[in-house]
């Protein structure tokens, strides 16, 4: 069988798509097993080597674990002790205290916000569901309401605010200014969250019923009675637990700031800034703010520990298995395929980063990958271009192209799917729509923002 060529291989990775979707949805063929065999019927389809299909499958699953299992792990021991300790709760009963219920869905967004600038969507996310739990649990209302403001933030400074990792490499290839591209991010980011987010939710929420029990929410939510304001951690040493990943983060970002590169203290701070170390040591913070001053003992705290990690390891394979299912479109040449059909379209620098970042986006599943693979592609096109465009616009249009439909192919899909409860179709309604508005909205008011800078 000859490999696959140009408009074949899109049609194949189309197929592929569409049979995903379907044996999940129709069939109810677990999502595990569905995307390995997607991903491997893929390869041998458009005629990878048949000892290349395996690997490059393996290749993504391993890369894409490699980053998630360690984080998804760290960051639900995190919440569980935040969880069992009241500290989730606090934080919870504040918001609610300061926003009012009827405001918590904007409440939550900020929190988002500012979370979710040094750490990876994913890292945000598992710092943040417990707390959305708690709200939806003393609120009442349903968890979209509440969760979907919070990943609509998470997202938005994911792809379009410096120094979130993603948008840091971008402003990098781009040669921007990091200053810059956070007001202009600011400026774009904010009212596209809003809209995404609280007023996306407060229409979306009243046509999806979710189920009654959520498995994994009850990890998060104590059964007890709400306990008494005395007993529960301080909303200060609790923010300040969970915000730890996050300071660490930060200051590891700063590192070439405070000290030379290349020196001991420069490297040890990049060190405790990665999100692993960090996360680690925000662990073992709270094993102390959580745990021993709460007044629990070691065996209970290792309970905990060993507790949380088993609803999350359908949810870790899968979001793996969609890593592996990236990996082998890109190996195909899917990937490349659709950045040719972008190139010679001859597009204005924006539309195309967009595009680029968009087409990538799609066929891996990853926001980071649509944005530093889209970077590279694009950068020397916007430079050779008659065109002159600010490089900081640039960065904004790519970010945003990068959010589009996430789908199947993306581990980000499972997770909130998972943690949710909710079906396929479901999320394809919620979170993949929400993503969509943020993309469109993000470039048409890049778009706006250049025809006034």
């Amino acid at each position: 069988m000859g490999v696959a060529h140009g408009s074949m291989l899109l049609i194949y990775a189309l197929v592929a798509i569409a049979a995903l979707i379907l044996l999940i949805t129709r069939f109810k063929v677990y999502p595990f097993l569905v995307l390995i065999i997607v991903s491997l019927l893929l390869g041998l389809a458009v005629g990878m080597p048949m000892d290349q299909i395996v690997k490059s499958f393996e290749t993504g699953n391993g890369n894409t674990l490699g980053h998630i299992a360690i984080v998804v792990g760290l960051g639900t021991m995190l919440g569980k002790m935040m969880a069992e300790s009241g500290g989730a709760e606090r934080i919870a009963t504040t918001l609610i205290r300061w926003f009012g219920e009827k405001n918590i869905h904007w409440a939550m967004m900020v929190v988002a916000i500012i979370v979710g600038l040094p750490v990876f969507f994913e890292v945000g996310f598992v710092l943040l569901i417990p707390i959305a739990f708690n709200v939806a649990k003393r609120t009442g209302k349903s968890l979209l309401l509440i969760g979907l403001p919070m990943v609509a933030g998470l997202s938005v400074v994911h792809g379009l605010i410096p120094p979130h990792p993603a948008a840091l490499l971008a402003v990098q290839a781009y040669h921007a200014d990091i200053g810059r591209t956070i007001a202009y991010g600011l400026l774009v980011g904010v009212p596209t969250a809003i809209i995404a987010g609280p007023l996306f939710a407060l229409f979306i929420h009243r046509y999806i019923k979710l189920p009654e029990s959520n498995p994994l929410s009850e990890q998060f939510v104590s059964k007890a009675d709400p306990k008494p304001d005395s007993e529960l951690p301080g909303f200060g040493i609790t923010l300040f637990t969970i915000l730890l990943p996050v300071i660490l983060m930060l200051i590891g970002s700063w590192a070439d700031l405070v000290f030379e590169p290349k020196t001991l203290p420069n490297n040890l701070l990049h060190f405790i800034g990665t999100s692993d170390v960090a996360l680690l040591i925000a662990v073992l913070v709270s094993f102390w703010t959580f745990g021993a001053q709460r007044g629990f003992t070691r065996e209970q705290i290792q309970k905990f520990c060993g507790d949380c990690l088993a609803p999350i390891a359908g949810i870790t394979l899968i979001v793996g298995a969609g890593g592996g299912f990236g990996r082998v479109l890109m190996d195909s040449g899917v990937s490349k395929q659709i950045v040719e059909l972008a190139q010679n379209e001859h597009l204005s620098p924006l539309l195309l980063g967009w595009m680029v970042a968009a087409l990538i986006r799609l066929a891996t599943g990853s926001a980071t990958v649509a944005m530093t693979t889209a970077c590279g592609i694009v950068a020397p096109i916007a430079s050779a271009s008659a065109m002159t465009v600010k490089p900081e616009l640039l960065v904004l249009a790519t970010g945003s192209g990068s959010l589009i439909f996430s789908h199947v192919n993306d581990g980000g899909f499972w997770l909130i799917k998972e943690y949710f409860g909710m079906t396929v179709g479901q999320t394809f309604k919620t979170w993949s729509l929400l993503e969509t508005i943020i993309s469109l909205l993000g470039l048409g008011l890049t778009f706006a923002l250049a025809a006034v800078v």
